[in-house]
């Protein structure tokens, strides 16, 4: 026998001694695996059962070595946020930027004259040396409630007489005072109206029978900053819907006004002594506040009270 170039697996068996069965066919001849061109091999690492001089080769199941997969990069997490919230930045200034340029680029809009001759008083011109004439009191708030505040009080009812025994009037004119006695916290009512830089207060008293009396007080504050009488009128209006201090109703809007109410008090019985009733109306306009009252032994109407207060908010 001439020697070859290669020895198969059966005849490396019958070299060795064991001779091979009759008519068995030769092995076939062994197939080429074609050539893997993924990435490198990996070899697995040995299981809990593998030996030491475990392998790729150990065992009778052994086959190719498992091929691994290629390597796959990942993106950043939030990239995408941060390309997002540069883009949002760049197209705000971006945008203001072009709008400044288009801004700047336009003329000038005018602005309207600052004196309007529709607005002057008088409307057309008057002479050199000739000065207009005052507006009538009607137009020129003012010019009433800066004279004598005791003629703004409206007229003494028919049937009524002036009151000579009302206290702390003197002469139509009340004392800051004097006033603040009249409500149930003298002392802090007293401060109240310093604060609120009260000017004056004119009232008028008048009574009609034995016991029926009337009182209205036109009270005067300042014309800053401060709204005085708003706030006084709105500070005594706040409580009246009360019983321990107000009259214990809300009372009734006086037509007109705006912001005027009138009120009937709950009787007040004491032993010993004759029933009170008490009748209340409250307004402002402007810088004066009228706080009026009807005081009598037998019930009083709301008619009473909503006449006074009428008369005297066609005054103010």
């Amino acid at each position: 026998m001439e020697p070859k170039d290669t020895i198969s697996d059966g005849q490396a068996g019958t070299l060795a001694g064991e001779e091979a069965p009759a008519g068995a066919a030769e092995p076939p001849e062994p197939v080429a695996e074609p050539a893997v061109e993924s990435g490198p091999v990996t070899v697995p690492a040995a299981g809990p059962e593998s030996g030491p001089e475990s392998g790729p080769e150990s065992g009778p199941e052994s086959g190719p070595a498992p091929v691994a997969a290629a390597p796959v990069a990942r993106r950043p997490r939030g990239r995408t946020a941060l390309l997002i919230a540069a883009a949002a930045v760049l197209g705000i200034a971006g945008g203001t930027a072009v709008g400044y340029d288009v801004q700047a680029g336009r003329a000038p809009t005018p602005l309207p004259a600052l004196s309007q001759p529709d607005l002057a008083y008088p409307a057309k011109a008057l002479p050199p040396g000739k000065v207009p004439d005052p507006l009538p009191a009607s137009q020129d708030r003012r010019v009433r409630t800066d004279g004598d505040l005791r003629k703004l009080i409206a007229d003494r009812p028919a049937g009524w007489s002036d009151d000579k025994q009302a206290l702390g009037l003197s002469d139509g004119w009340v004392d800051v005072d004097e006033y603040a006695l009249s409500f149930k916290d003298k002392g802090p009512m007293y401060e109240y109206f310093l604060e609120s830089d009260i000017r004056r207060i004119a009232s008028a008293n008048w009574k009609r029978g034995q016991y029926r009396t009337a009182e209205t007080n036109l009270v005067q504050f300042g014309s800053g900053t401060v709204q005085g009488a708003q706030d006084f009128a709105e500070g005594q209006l706040s409580y009246m819907s009360g019983t321990e201090n107000g009259a214990g109703n809300d009372g009734d809007p006086l037509k007109g006004s705006g912001n005027g109410r009138y009120y009937l008090y709950e009787v007040d019985r004491k032993p010993g002594y004759l029933p009170s009733y008490h009748a209340r109306a409250t307004v402002y306009r402007g810088d004066i506040m009228a706080d009026i009252h009807i005081y009598d032994t037998v019930p009083i109407s709301k008619k009473d009270i909503r006449t006074l207060a009428e008369r005297q908010l066609e005054r103010l």
